[in-house]
């Protein structure tokens, strides 16, 4: 970072083409000649002022992800990642996901030339499915939740020399969605909100952001000790961090049942959750789980009230709004960002795609899984 602030300023900065790469000396390439991209555009930051109105915030915006190449934040981290991946001369990835993540890894590692094998609950999004084979990825599907999936593709590394892309078995995912934090302090003149309510299933994204809040500070660009108080969110169907957090412990226990229609937040279990707990303290933050029945009104009302397409892990963060405004731990002329890590794609839903459907509590039959 000291050699950084010699040859990078903020104001060097605004001469670049308005995308990922403009933060390159704070990514870990060693060339841009390696990068991976599809046109990774800054996401706009909008102001929602009939939103606000409705919600009594003075000043409320939406950090739009939605609008980035596969339609949510994990661009950021897809790129980044696959990136580093190809520096590395890696030929095979696999990864769980819970949808989204596996749309963006299937798309940036057919653009790297690595051969993409996506380990998916089977009941995941249609359109999630449908990304990944149409990428050219390899989809499996579980009949289980992300942490069956995970379980798989780690025992699978002993079968098959892929690389494990999981959330945090590998350091870049998180430097790619660091950039968030860094485009937020940008586009709001170099300071930070009051408060940041972000959506939360792995936490790769919140602790990427207070990474990046940690340089921007050392390198001496947001004004000294500055940071937002951070609000991590989840659905009460599926919410370990909120109950940790309650519980004021270091760590999550699995959480049973997990259900919730925003598939990006069922995840019953996190690696970084105690790197997500120390933030949410170290920040006076706070970790929030919504009812699960009224995701859709609160997709509805930021529809309505922005334009923008909210997907439903991020009306649950209008939810925690609500409730926290209400409660009083927000206050009316604070400063909020939500960020809407994905677009609404409901009404776009394919048939489902027909692939067998493996069951975690048997053996795996490798051979025969993967030559079929």
């Amino acid at each position: 970072l000291d050699a950084i602030k010699t040859d990078l300023s903020r104001e060097k900065l605004r001469s670049r083409t308005p995308d990922l790469w403009r933060y390159r000396e704070l990514l870990p390439l060693t060339a841009l000649s390696t990068r991976v991209s599809l046109n990774e555009s800054l996401s706009p930051l909008v102001a929602c002022e009939e939103l606000a109105r409705t919600t009594k915030i003075r000043k409320l915006f939406i950090k739009d992800e939605s609008v980035l190449p596969t339609g949510s934040f994990k661009s950021r981290g897809m790129a980044v990642a696959l990136s580093m991946a190809r520096e590395a001369e890696i030929t095979k990835a696999a990864m769980p996901t819970a949808g989204n993540a596996g749309s963006a890894f299937a798309a940036y590692a057919r653009e790297a030339g690595i051969d993409a094998y996506v380990f998916m609950p089977a009941d995941a999004p249609h359109w999630n499915q449908q990304d990944v084979m149409e990428s050219g990825g390899r989809l499996f599907l579980v009949d289980g939740l992300i942490t069956d999936c995970g379980r798989i593709v780690a025992e699978g590394e002993a079968h098959i020399a892929w690389f494990n892309m999981a959330t945090l078995r590998e350091p870049y995912r998180l430097e790619g969605k660091k950039t968030m934090g860094l485009e937020l302090a940008e586009q709001l003149g170099w300071t930070l909100p009051d408060v940041i309510i972000y959506p939360t299933g792995g936490g790769t994204g919140l602790i990427g952001m207070w990474k990046a809040f940690e340089e921007m500070d050392a390198l001496g660009w947001i004004p000294q000790g500055q940071r937002p108080r951070m609000v991590a969110v989840q659905s009460a169907g599926c919410c370990p961090i909120v109950r940790a957090w309650e519980s004021r412990s270091d760590f999550c226990a699995p959480f049973d049942n997990a259900h919730t229609m925003a598939s990006g937040l069922r995840v019953p279990y996190t690696a970084g959750d105690f790197l997500i707990l120390d933030i949410l303290r170290r920040s006076n933050g706070a970790a929030v789980a919504v009812e699960e029945r009224l995701i859709p009104s609160w997709m509805t009302l930021g529809q309505t009230t922005t334009g923008l397409s909210i997907g439903p892990e991020s009306a649950t963060c209008i939810g925690a709004l609500i409730r926290l405004r209400e409660t009083g731990w927000l206050k009316a002329d604070e400063r909020v960002v939500i960020f809407n890590c994905g677009a609404d794609r409901s009404k776009s839903n394919p048939d489902p795609i027909n692939v067998p459907i493996i069951d975690p509590n048997r053996a795996i039959d490798w051979d025969r899984l993967l030559n079929r």
